[in-house]
């Protein structure tokens, strides 16, 4: 069901008769301020759960389901594709500048999350949205947005005045950590989202993990400060509202152990679908593979045909040389291809990597597809290309599945015996397919523990009892800054009251001993 100016109040009657029969079925707003893929297919799998199970939903989103493909009655699509960038088939050289250093970026990340919030905001849907639940028309019980780095995500729970329910597509809560859930990272065991590791285990990777940590905290703070003083805007003006969920795309196989406040739940692996059957000429391709098949792409967001030619004849030719046949995601053609190559410019990518027959899967690092490879028990080779990927790949090299490579600097050789290890030796195998099990074994699914916690936080007018104290506390209270700031003067004023003590008891007893010596001269 599409949103449209004259559509709206009828399609949010056909809404609510459809889920009429649902118990206690909520009326749910979600907003996608993220325009990759990877983002609206986490967020999607988050909504999928909720209209499944009765509830309406009514969703802003830059990736529409195309004419007939809408999953239920209760499903109601705001199209944003013509207000939001995309960020599909990007040039690898563009994606490689936009992303190579942290330092310096984040005032622009920042801005592109409020630059997501004016385009949404300013959509006659939302007036359309915020009117309607004022006239108790059509009333909202939640909102479910993605936040990236600015509050003005919550803009319209506050506006609506209902539970806010976070959702990051990321296999961590991140850099608003603080803000979402009143808890920061530790640096010290937690690496930053932008590290190149899963783990800070070194003295120098916890050093640079807190200077980044701390530049990154620090940058947003003062970003999001600036843009709200030089461009201020009218959601600037309602209070931020602290999520009463935060939805993450995790899971313990894909990330360390860490404490976690009750308000985040792990619901990594929701966009899974299960498996369908593959085009015949795919099918035929990978069934007829004496050797196996390895399966090639580095997702939606990067080009493989803009690879450098001399990265991409090293995989040209080290593919060439392997017995095993390869499915390679690849927009346009090659003069060269290898005979055992099937290139195509889209590839149904779950579907194939839950194929008995695929031996390796040669990846970027992105976590949606990395959760593909875990669920089907596929061994990785990871190129890691930006922002979360080398800490994915890492902590897969951790769990004795998954080789990282840099692809900047791979050479022929290297390359071939990392795709001969992984495919001959079966500690990869084994250990991928130990990780499957882990993965996979979990007292709720990833989506029936969106359910539950949604209609949670609903039967529970917000569930105000799951947010911590230290939302309350200021960033110095936090960090114990006023309690360590007075233990140090109190220090002082004892030593300083010792020094004059002692000082005083010196000054007398010279007096008195010079006064004793003078009586016995």
């Amino acid at each position: 069901m599409r949103w449209s100016p004259a559509l709206s109040w009828w399609s949010a009657v056909a809404a609510v008769v459809a889920t009429a029969c649902a118990a206690n079925a909520a009326n749910i707003l979600a907003v996608e301020t993220m325009g990759g893929i990877s983002h609206w297919n986490f967020m999607s799998g988050v909504l999928r759960a909720l209209v499944d199970n009765g509830h309406a939903v009514t969703a802003f989103t830059p990736f529409p389901s195309p004419d007939g493909h809408r999953p239920r009655d209760n499903y109601t699509e705001v199209d944003m594709s013509r207000e939001m960038l995309t960020a599909v088939n990007h040039r690898l050289a563009d994606v490689r500048q936009k992303w190579k250093n942290p330092f310096g970026r984040v005032y622009g990340w920042v801005r592109l999350s409020r630059n997501a919030c004016d385009k949404i905001y300013g959509h006659p849907a939302t007036e359309d949205v915020l009117r309607r639940h004022r006239d108790g028309r059509h009333r909202f019980d939640a909102v479910i947005v993605e936040p990236f780095l600015s509050d003005c995500a919550s803009y319209l729970a506050g506006r609506l005045s209902v539970p806010l329910v976070y959702v990051t597509p990321l296999p961590a809560v991140g850099l608003m950590a603080r803000w979402h859930t009143g808890h920061a990272a530790n640096p010290a065991v937690e690496s930053s989202l932008v590290a190149g590791h899963g783990i800070p285990r070194t003295f120098a990777q916890r050093l640079s993990n807190a200077a980044l940590s701390a530049y990154c905290t620090v940058a947003m703070v003062l970003a999001n400060a600036a843009l709200r003083y030089v461009e201020p805007r009218e959601y600037d003006k309602v209070p931020p509202v602290t999520p009463s969920l935060v939805f993450v795309n995790s899971h313990y196989v894909s990330e360390p152990p860490k404490p976690v406040a009750p308000s985040v739940v792990n619901v990594g692996g929701i966009h899974l679908k299960p498996p369908n059957g593959l085009p015949e000429d795919i099918l035929e391709f990978i069934e007829q593979s004496a050797h196996g098949v390895i399966y090639f792409t580095f997702g939606s967001t990067v080009q493989m045909s803009s690879l450098p030619e001399n990265i991409k004849n090293s995989f040209i030719e080290v593919l060439a040389q392997i017995p095993q046949r390869i499915l390679w995601k690849y927009e346009g053609e090659l003069e060269n291809k290898p005979k055992n190559v099937m290139m195509k410019k889209w590839l149904p990518q779950r579907d194939i990597l839950m194929h008995p027959n695929v031996k390796l899967f040669i990846s970027h690092g992105g976590i949606s597809g990395l959760y593909e490879a875990v669920d089907a028990g596929v061994p990785v080779l990871g190129f890691p290309l930006f922002g979360d990927q080398h800490r994915n790949i890492d902590n897969l090299v951790n769990a004795g599945m998954a080789i990282s490579m840099d692809l900047f600097s791979v050479s022929k050789e290297a390359l071939l015996n990392h795709v001969v290890e992984l495919v001959n030796n079966k500690k990869y195998t084994t250990n991928a397919k130990t990780t499957s099990n882990i993965f996979k074994d979990r007292p709720m699914t990833p989506a029936q523990s969106v359910v539950y916690w949604t209609e949670y936080v609903l039967r529970h007018n917000g569930a105000t009892h799951l947010k911590s104290h230290s939302l309350n506390l200021m960033w110095y209270q936090y960090y114990l800054l006023d309690v360590i700031s007075f233990a140090i003067f109190l220090i002082f004023v004892v030593f300083f009251a010792v020094y004059k003590m002692l000082k005083y008891i010196y000054k007398y007893t010279s007096i008195f001993h010079q006064k004793v010596k003078a009586k016995t001269e």
